[in-house]
């Protein structure tokens, strides 16, 4: 499958980075890092089956090594064969795959807060999923004007992040929207039930993994398990921060990309 994508900054030369954003989210989530990458990188987006352009087609698996297919197979149509990846959760794990499963194609795996990263899989949906994917489409319709509140950007976004109160308004109405349409949420959370990341990267390919020291929805006592990725893996905690560590700490987040990348403003 073919996903939707958007080519940002295509200057002759330039390395490319693919940017894969996390479950009911969309390509919208990457705004607060996108300007720094386009002044160095060749910049792709995608949108993953049924979530932001993508729509959703139910012949299409959604477990993350299908995922990852789909976004190698984008990245061909587009003519890059070889390219850096950044992803955020169940984006992140799919990067991972892409690097086990092509690894002449992955040139680098910057991991924000990647998911699949647990020694027991899950065996049924969490009970906050539901309350995730109501709540926005509840509020869509008033979104405008109620995100302009502090106590609506509380509901829906404390448990993301201890530093929601400074969200824009943009990033927190992005985030309600992509969720409210992510009609491809559930088949996602239901095709990584009783999975984990379990693959061989190779030691060529450089790889980053960043978790925020307050992620509640991936939490270290039972979703950051170090012993599943590569032992070379650059392994990061940044403080006062969420599952979204490119909303709270988005020069770090630059900072780290460029080390692992080896690219240079």
């Amino acid at each position: 499958m073919i996903l939707h994508s958007t080519l940002r900054s295509s200057e002759t030369g330039r390395e490319v980075i693919l940017l894969i954003h996390g479950m009911g989210s969309a390509s919208t989530a990457w705004k607060p890092i996108l300007e720094d990458l386009e002044a160095v990188f060749t910049v792709v987006t995608v949108d993953l089956p049924g979530h932001g352009f993508t729509p959703m087609d139910e012949r299409q698996p959604m477990d993350p090594k299908a995922l990852a297919y789909s976004v190698l197979e984008t990245m061909r149509s587009l003519g890059f064969d070889s390219f850096h990846v950044v992803g955020n959760s169940l984006g992140g794990w799919v990067a991972l795959e892409m690097a086990a499963m092509t690894p002449s194609a992955i040139r680098s795996v910057t991991g924000l807060a990647p998911a699949g990263l647990w020694l027991k899989p899950f065996v049924a949906r969490s009970p906050s999923t539901a309350i995730a994917r109501i709540l926005p489409g509840s509020l869509r319709v008033v979104s405008l004007r109620l995100l302009h509140y502090e106590w609506a950007r509380k509901i829906g976004f404390e448990n993301v992040s201890p530093k929601w109160r400074e969200f824009s308004y943009e990033l927190c109405l992005d985030a309600t929207n992509a969720m409210a349409t992510a009609a491809g949420y559930y088949p996602a959370w239901d095709a990584l039930l009783k999975k984990r990341f379990d693959q061989n990267v190779s030691t060529s390919i450089p790889v980053t993994v960043i978790f925020g020291d307050a992620d509640k929805t991936l939490p270290a006592s039972t979703c950051q398990e170090r012993s599943l990725v590569p032992p070379h893996t650059n392994w990061l905690i940044l403080e006062e921060c969420g599952h979204a560590p490119m909303w709270d700490h988005p020069k770090e987040v630059i900072e780290q990309i460029l080390q692992t990348t080896g690219t240079h403003p």
